[in-house]
């Protein structure tokens, strides 16, 4: 099942298939609505000549029983008459009525001497039953034991209870930050779609064209534009598509699951230090990006969870760049390492790796300059830093990650293409992504530069930097395409 099927699955409950398999099973039922009604008549008709058969041969028998019942009265009456009371009978009858109050007595008496022995036996029973419990204390203990293990298991089951439904709630919240924060480039992306299904006529060349520059235009990327266009041709003449909303389901379904299937290697997991040595994030990206925020937001995230963090002033050019890393630093309760302005970036580089070290910090976010109209001086001081922390933590950094503006579109492209030339890139963080119209350029960062996403801006709170999800970026960059504008 592709990405595509996933999603619409996880959202509806229900994919393409089973949506086609219900409307034939409906449009059948309807169908045979009206033989059903009949036959159901028919039914009802049998049913009631049952139940009459069924009724006039009960009165048949209580007929003939009550005829039995009459000839046998008959028949002991004239023996009675035929059969003369004799004196013996008489005294017999009376005997036998004089012997019936005696009958009725004993079992009287037998029953009060039961109850008797029955409260001998009680009486009896408790008073060993308190002689036990005296040699034996430990009995009540250990039954009063059993309640309470019925009621930790309870508790333990309404402990499991909470925590699914946190993680349920944790679930909502993420959907909701990325139906919330992909909604301008959703909508901006559905307005260029349905311009584009307007003019649909029949699938020919002017139709591919279209199809390109509604691509481009969504920052897909070129590459991705023209490959998704020369797949369509041959799938869009085999689908044999003639309705607007066939067209539609064909090209969000290639968008999505050529997204998938080029990321089936990708890991958007963060990396951290397999030993007890600090894990160090190298942040690196053009100035205004929204690499200090980004810096911040994550260190406020790793000391809530109880990591001890330091952060790095790299960046010691560009005005204010190092008071503003200190502002985040007294907001979130987290050191900062810092030195003068204009002092070389490595050597403050140098100092924070070793003060991670020596004091024992978890983490240590590195922030760096991003001067492009200085490329090759940017690149070879990144260069600098990089062999810095890796001289003296050699697993380190563990993460080198690209800070984008998401609202760049494929400025942001030609970024990652320039940086991760020269420092190796790890993973995108991508920000401003719920100001932009111009989420699509996640498409073309996975299907042009394989680079994965790792972090992603969703808002301007301390929170809404999230760990990237594919699938619920997706959905929320297509939702109406993929599960219906019903929905």
């Amino acid at each position: 099942m592709g990405l595509f099927d996933r999603i619409k699955k996880a959202f509806t409950g229900k994919d393409d298939e089973e949506e086609k398999k219900q409307e034939a099973e409906k449009a059948t039922g309807e169908s045979t609505e009206d033989t059903g009604e009949v036959s159901s008549d028919q039914q009802e008709s049998k049913t009631e000549d049952a139940s009459t058969d069924k009724a006039t041969e009960d009165e048949q028998s209580g007929d003939s029983e009550a005829g039995n019942e009459s000839d046998s009265q008959s028949e002991s009456s004239n023996e009675d008459a035929s059969t003369d009371d004799t004196v013996e009978e008489k005294q017999e009858s009376e005997d036998e009525s004089i012997k019936e109050p005696e009958s009725n007595v004993e079992p009287e008496v037998s029953e009060k001497a039961e109850e008797k022995s029955a409260e001998d036996e009680t009486v009896t029973d408790e008073s060993t039953n308190d002689s036990s419990s005296e040699k034996n204390p430990e009995v009540e203990g250990s039954e009063s034991t059993e309640p309470t293990e019925e009621t930790s298991d309870e508790e333990s089951e309404t402990d499991t209870d909470s925590e699914k439904s946190d993680e349920e709630e944790s679930e909502e919240k993420d959907v909701k930050e990325y139906d919330e924060g992909l909604k301008k480039s959703r909508n901006s992306f559905s307005a260029r779609f349905n311009r584009f299904l307007a003019n649909f006529r029949s699938v020919d060349e002017d139709f591919f064209d279209d199809l390109e520059e509604l691509l481009i235009e969504s920052d897909v990327g070129y590459e991705t534009a023209m490959r998704i266009s020369d797949e369509l041709r041959e799938e869009v003449k085999l689908e044999n598509v003639k309705k607007r909303s066939d067209v539609s389901d064909v090209i969000v379904r290639k968008l999505v699951d050529m997204y998938d299937e080029e990321g089936k290697e990708e890991d958007n997991s963060l990396k951290f230090s397999t030993d007890k040595t600090p894990t160090v994030f190298l942040f690196v990206g053009v100035n205004g990006a929204g690499k200090t925020t980004t810096i911040g937001k994550l260190a406020h995230r790793y000391q809530q969870e109880g990591k001890k963090v330091l952060l790095a002033a790299g960046d010691t050019f560009r005005a204010g760049a190092i008071e503003q890393l200190q502002e985040w630093g007294r907001r979130v309760n987290v050191p900062v390492e810092a030195s003068k302005p204009q002092t070389d970036p490595a050597s403050v580089v140098y100092d924070a790796v070793q003060r991670a070290i020596n004091e024992d910090f978890d983490i240590l976010l590195v922030d760096t300059a991003g001067r492009l109209q200085n490329k090759e001086g940017l690149m070879r001081e990144l260069e600098k830093i990089k062999r810095v922390i890796t001289r003296e933590l050699p697993e380190s950094p563990q993460e080198v990650l690209l800070v984008l503006d998401g609202s760049t579109g494929q400025n942001a492209l030609s970024q990652a293409k320039q940086f991760n030339e020269t420092t190796n890139v790890s993973g995108i963080v991508l920000t401003k992504i719920d100001g932009s119209s111009q989420g699509g350029i996640v498409l073309a960062i996975r299907n042009e530069l394989h680079l994965p996403v790792k972090l992603v801006g969703l808002g301007e709170q301390m929170d809404d930097l999230r760990d990237f999800d594919p699938e619920k970026f997706i959905y929320g960059l297509f939702k109406e395409l993929i599960i219906g504008s019903g929905k």
